[in-house]
């Protein structure tokens, strides 16, 4: 687990707004307590509490990378299990890579291929891409991601002139725009709903939340969402055999990907048939 937060702003020059993101950053240390960096430009900010768990030495953040004319900032909570894969694929078009972690891979993923690396992604995560032009400080974009269930978390607050984001609500707090404020609606929610929530609320006064399997783009014309994944139900027309060997590929596989780990491993055993099965395959 990492902590992510950020900010764009058309209007304002961010490249000195170091204690703003720092404010934010410590907001979110209990989420990343190994490492802290943050990134400053003209028009975004960003800043990464990380927890090390794969390639301690080369996944420091905010990460960058020069390609294709545009340089890319990445802040990245989460897990991609398909990173061997992916490496193989970028590998063979000439990227080049210093470590064998999944951040640099997910980095040069979206360098590649902008928003549309996200159908190729297996994993949980909420990023954000900062990716800006020499020269061109208007053309500068941030793109915002989250998992297509929804495990990592990403709230964000948008306003005339800039969007402000973050993966707890207390770190949104720490920034000057956003306010304690809470609406009849979201007191509802916490009353009667708690610990869940609407989809898309973020509790306090126009704060929201990205939805699972969706992504956003902000650009000086302002902010567009996209879905860009939605669960589908298909016809089953597998036996009983073929359901059941199916059945223990999916689990095996996505067990073994999520024991990847440069760090000691652990499993909450609670006698249950889940935390059973993943330890008795791992």
């Amino acid at each position: 687990m990492c902590g992510i937060a950020g900010w764009f702003e058309k209007d304002r020059d961010l490249s000195y707004e170091n204690d703003t993101m720092r404010r934010m950053g410590d907001a979110l240390a209990p989420r990343g307590p190994d490492a802290f960096g943050y990134y400053t430009s003209p028009r975004g900010a960003l800043a990464h509490r990380r927890l090390a768990v794969v390639d301690v030495e080369n996944g420091v953040q905010p990460m960058t990378l020069r390609y294709g004319g545009a340089k890319y900032t990445l802040v990245y909570n989460g897990e991609l299990y398909n990173t061997p894969e992916l490496r193989r694929e970028l590998v063979s078009i000439g990227f080049v890579f210093h470590g064998h972690g999944d951040t640099e891979v997910l980095l040069a993923a979206y360098a590649k291929w902008g928003g549309e690396c996200l159908s190729r992604l297996n994993g949980i995560y909420a990023f954000a891409v900062l990716t800006e032009y020499e020269g061109s400080p208007g053309e500068t974009t941030l793109f915002l991601a989250r998992d297509r269930v929804g495990v990592k978390p990403l709230f964000f607050y948008h306003y005339t002139g800039g969007i402000v984001f973050a993966s707890e609500l207390k770190s949104l707090l720490q920034h000057e725009y956003v306010k304690p404020t809470l609406p009849r609606e979201s007191l509802l929610d916490v009353l009667l709903l708690a610990p869940a929530r609407r989809p898309g609320s973020g509790v306090y006064t126009d704060v929201f939340e990205l939805k699972p399997g969706e992504c956003a783009v902000y650009t000086a014309r302002g902010l567009s969402l996209k879905t860009y994944w939605r669960l589908r139900a298909w016809l089953h027309t597998d036996d009983f055999e073929e359901t059941a060997a199916h059945t223990r590929f999916l689990i095996s596989d996505a067990i073994k990907r999520q024991l990847v780990s440069d760090v000691p491993l652990c499993a909450f055993l609670s006698g249950g048939l889940d935390s059973s099965v993943i330890c008795a395959v791992a």
